[in-house]
């Protein structure tokens, strides 16, 4: 029997899933949570060393679960990695430590020096080359915060002795040795996230690294998805190579078997993140989209896509969890909706640090609108996951507009797919087919993939199996008050300028 492992770093938590080569059949799993910190108004933070940890303790879970099956560790034939993007964590070459905490891909500290970028260069002076708005989202702006605001990093690249990755480069420089001889790489779909590759040349771009004043030295090597990643150093998979590396979301694409022109996905989890696989096409939005590479096979040209990013979306259940205590676990979110028809004019927009896909507006700010002596818990668990379903329906209908298409159906995966309320919520407002795959973990079934193709062990491009279909229970009058009421909301949520306050 060949296995492949998958190692999945996200936001919220880290899992390493073994799957028998070529199939969704899960061997052994782990998953533990990880901690985000909010130590100021905008900013989210993580602890390098807690992600790296976090790999390690899935790893040794899984071993143990291997063994105890009588299973040889020797039929793991290849790792492969992914991870949340646009995470930037910068670390001393030699010692191998953190200079800072790792700034989350939704961290909006850096809201003034995209403003002042924007304000004088234009939001999209970047796009044709790099296919992304100047935006507090994106590692380059962050780097940029790091560079002006911590003495350290500058001092430390100035002499050579700075490193800078996303997580996948985090992650992949310990498990290869740290500080003896670890790699320093990335993949095409997580350096197309940083604003500093050009989407045509798949290198990093000159003019994008003097536009934000980063050195080059500082970067890691950028390779296809599928490839060669070196080898885990130490421990009990010592030896193993690490075949493929690949952005949470465009793995998610792989792993729905997403792999021709036309077809797309959105995933739900801490963010909500829709892809449009545009096929060799480099397709530039009008709408607000993002463009960004797909996926690359070694050896072969890449394939492209459009993508929609809303910010907020498992997160917002989360902070009804532990900001509010509103719910003490994150199912009961579902429960709790599901006791009221409807939420009675109650709405939602949960734009922590800012919006997103299509309005890239860092000024706004999450508000909570149509309340009454009548609102209860169950009408705003319902507005929250309603909040997720309209941001959804707006990068839907954008997606449509660029890719001059109109689908039938939607794909849908992640944690948040788990409520059958907002399936059935994301069906009324989109009008089409909710499509959820039976198997759930296809983020972490695409990191598997990518490195199995790299081992002729896996065929890209397989759908999964069993799929439960979600259908639209209102009719278009209703609809179209509901997403007016929305705009309502989310007008209100704009022109928070926190910075001067």
């Amino acid at each position: 029997m060949n296995l492949i492992g998958a190692i999945d770093q996200g936001t919220s938590s880290t899992r390493l899933i073994v799957f028998e080569s070529g199939t969704c059949n899960v061997v052994a799993q782990h998953q533990v949570e990880v901690q985000q910190f909010f130590p100021k108004e905008g900013w989210v933070e993580q602890d390098p060393m807690e992600l790296v940890n976090s790999v390690n303790t899935c790893i040794d879970n899984v071993v143990i679960q291997l063994q105890n099956k009588n299973i040889p560790l020797s039929s793991i034939k290849g790792i492969g990695l992914t991870n949340q993007r646009e995470t930037t964590i910068v670390w001393n070459r030699l010692t191998g430590q953190p200079v800072h905490p790792a700034i989350v891909w939704c961290d909006a500290r850096n809201s003034q020096q995209v403003k002042n970028l924007s304000d004088k260069f234009g939001q999209d002076v970047l796009r044709s080359k790099c296919g992304l708005p100047i935006a507090t989202y994106f590692s380059a702006t962050k780097l940029l915060w790091l560079w002006e605001n911590v003495p350290q990093v500058k001092e430390l690249a100035d002499v050579g002795n700075l490193l800078f990755g996303t997580v996948d480069s985090w992650l992949l420089w310990n498990l290869t040795g740290a500080v003896k001889d670890g790699v320093h790489l990335t993949d095409v779909t997580n350096a197309s996230r940083t604003m500093l590759m050009n989407l045509r040349s798949l290198a990093w771009d000159q003019e994008l690294l003097d536009f934000f004043r980063i050195p080059i030295n500082i970067l890691p090597e950028i390779r296809p998805s599928s490839g060669n990643f070196g080898c885990l150093k130490g421990g009990k998979l010592d030896g193993v190579q690490i075949t493929g590396v690949v952005g949470d979301q465009q793995a998610a694409l792989l792993g729905q078997g997403c792999t021709r022109k036309g077809e797309a996905k959105s995933t739900y989890g801490t963010g909500c993140f829709m892809l449009y696989n545009t096929g060799s096409d480099l397709v530039e939005s009008t709408n607000g989209l993002l463009t960004t590479v797909a996926y690359q096979n070694q050896g072969e040209p890449p394939s492209y896509a459009l993508e929609g990013s809303v910010a907020v979306a498992g997160s917002s259940v989360r902070w009804l969890r532990d900001n509010l205590g509103i719910i003490r676990e994150s199912s009961e979110v579902s429960e709790l909706a599901a006791q009221v028809e409807k939420t009675d004019g109650v709405y939602f927009v949960p734009a922590f640090s800012g919006l997103f896909a299509p309005h890239w507006r860092s000024d706004a700010r999450g508000v909570l609108c149509g309340l009454t002596g009548h609102t209860t818990k169950q009408h705003i668990c319902r507005a929250v996951l309603e909040a997720t379903c309209f941001q959804v329906k707006e990068i839907f209908e954008a997606m449509k507009a660029d890719s001059k298409s109109d689908p039938s159906s939607l794909l849908v995966d992640g944690g948040m797919t788990a409520s059958k309320v907002l399936l059935q919520l994301q069906a009324n407002l989109l009008g089409v087919e909710v499509h959820k795959p039976a198997f759930s973990e296809v983020t972490a079934l695409g990191a598997a993939v990518a490195a199995g193709v790299y081992l002729n062990l896996w065929k890209a491009g397989q759908k999964v199996e069993d799929v439960e279909i979600y259908r639209s229970s209102i009719d278009s009058a209703e609809q179209s008050r509901k997403l007016d009421r929305w705009r309502m909301a989310l007008e209100r949520s704009l022109g928070w300028d926190l910075q001067s306050q």
